[in-house]
């Protein structure tokens, strides 16, 4: 007789109105509830976003099914769900974070009528990445929000809202937070926010040139912390050599305190850094249009340099590598001092 009264199944629209219901009860919940009863709706909850998660990524005994997939994403996007799990979330349980974060990640990326209906919400919601972003200052919170944020600025409209706002400052400071493992993540971040979507990268750099390289030398490239040194420089290269930046590029290369700094990096101790400084300083040796104060600092350096590239080699056979150093010492040897006037 039993199972004539088994209740059916719940469709996944009906899992994500009661995963708000329960968020928003969360939300508001106050301190003179109940101990049990809150208890109670946290439990529900987490069983929830972890059946949510379910869905979406499928388990170990069935796939994903597209038109669930569909269905829950559209439900959790017409109304705030994605604004009331962000603002829950550190009152959820360990697990249930990450299930979150996982949730999150996964539905800036299911397609509805061929439409990333994410994209549209996160457009009309901007102000979630001031939250997300300013997670980097909690301790407890900041490697789930900063995941969520990761995800979304794979959305163009997301990622032009966070570089053109005053956020971009906060990265120079997060990405030399004293916790190793949350200022990596924010080095990996503000990687993502400079290389991912060019042409909105090229606008921002081209706008923002002088405070921003101003900040990227002095508290990146000039760091007293080795890592943030290494991973600057690499980002640099990565940056200069992307085509789409090659106006920013030549900028660049024309400072000659880029080339002070540039040239300390080259007399680093360790070879990771010499390496990536080379191939940003290679990019100051080509430049055809070089302005009379390059040349003159290239000139009264050259000995120096054509003896530090004489020894200078990678760890395995790159002849690329060895290419670009036998031009850049050609280039060097063969400049002549240029009249300021």
């Amino acid at each position: 007789m039993k199972g004539l009264f088994k209740s059916k199944p719940r469709t996944p629209p009906e899992i994500v109105r009661q995963t708000r219901d329960l968020l928003l009860y969360t939300n508001r919940a106050s301190s003179d509830l109940r101990e049990s009863k809150r208890e109670e709706k946290m439990s529900e909850l987490c069983k929830n976003i972890r059946e949510i998660k379910s869905i979406l990524y499928g388990n170990s005994e069935s796939e994903p099914v597209s038109e669930a997939c569909a269905q829950l994403t559209q439900e959790f996007f017409r109304e705030d769900t994605l604004r009331l799990l962000i603002l829950c979330l550190p009152k959820l349980t360990l697990e249930a974070r990450k299930d979150a974060t996982q949730v999150v990640a996964n539905l800036q990326r299911q397609q509805v009528n061929s439409r990333l209906i994410a994209s549209d919400y996160l457009e009309a919601n901007l102000d979630l990445m001031d939250i997300l972003i300013a997670g980097y200052e909690n301790t407890d919170m900041a490697l789930h929000y900063s995941a969520m944020l990761r995800e979304c600025i794979r959305h163009q409209t997301v990622a032009r809202y966070v570089l053109e706002s005053q956020h971009m400052k906060k990265f120079f400071d997060y990405i030399q937070l004293p916790h190793f493992d949350i200022a990596a993540d924010a080095a990996t971040t503000f990687k993502e926010l400079l290389t991912r979507h060019k042409s909105t990268v090229a606008e921002f750099l081209s706008k923002n040139y002088d405070w921003f390289f101003a900040e990227y030398n002095s508290k990146l490239l000039e760091s007293s912390n080795y890592i943030t040194r290494r991973q600057a420089v690499k980002l640099l290269g990565d940056m200069l050599l992307d085509r789409s930046n090659s106006v920013i590029m030549t900028r660049y290369v024309s400072s000659r305190d880029n080339l002070r700094i540039l040239m300390n990096l080259l007399r680093e101790s360790s070879k990771t850094i010499q390496i990536e400084a080379f191939h940003v300083f290679k990019l100051f040796a080509a430049n055809q249009n070089k302005p009379p104060d390059i040349i003159s600092i290239l000139v009264a350096n050259r000995s120096k340099l054509l003896r530090l590239f004489a020894d200078f080699k990678t760890d395995k056979d790159d002849q690329q590598f060895e290419a670009d150093k036998a031009q850049v010492v050609r280039e060097i040897a063969a400049l002549e001092p240029r009249d300021r006037s």
